[in-house]
């Protein structure tokens, strides 16, 4: 299975941005567990600050993996744009935040990309990416 991994802002800061909410691992480092933890998926990851790149990247997702994990920040409370790429491709997508939202501002207890998906995931810190890839797996192989 070949899952694309697309985090949008700030995500990079991950490890250094508010450690107790986002804890103090890195996304890069993160990720290369994933690789281990899962060697038989093929994962591609990207990160960008910019809207307009995330959106490329779902489009290119679309061709070429049979999933999306996402994970596109602040965007995800506001952006049709990012949720209408993600209806615009034929394959499955998750959202996923590492902090509990509904604990948070209420401005991030809506998301604009959650009818877009499958299902959401949150508030498991990092370990959010796992369960979301173990879930789509299990739809994938179902």
């Amino acid at each position: 299975m070949r899952i694309s991994i697309i985090n949008g802002p700030n995500l990079n800061l991950t490890g250094q941005r508010e450690p107790e909410i986002y804890g103090t691992q890195s996304l890069e480092s993160y990720q290369r567990l994933l690789t281990v933890a899962f060697p038989e998926m093929e994962f591609t990851f990207f990160q960008s600050n910019i809207e307009g790149n995330i959106i490329d990247e779902i489009h290119r997702a679309g061709q070429e993996a049979d999933a999306i994990v996402i994970n596109a920040g602040a965007y995800s409370h506001y952006s049709l744009a990012i949720a209408d790429a993600l209806r615009a491709v034929a394959i499955p997508a998750v959202e996923v935040h590492m902090s509990n939202v509904y604990e948070r501002e209420p401005e991030r207890h809506h998301s604009a990309i959650a009818p877009a998906c499958v299902g959401v995931i949150a508030g498991f810190g990092l370990d959010s990416y796992r369960l979301a890839i173990e879930a789509l797996d299990s739809m994938h192989n179902a």
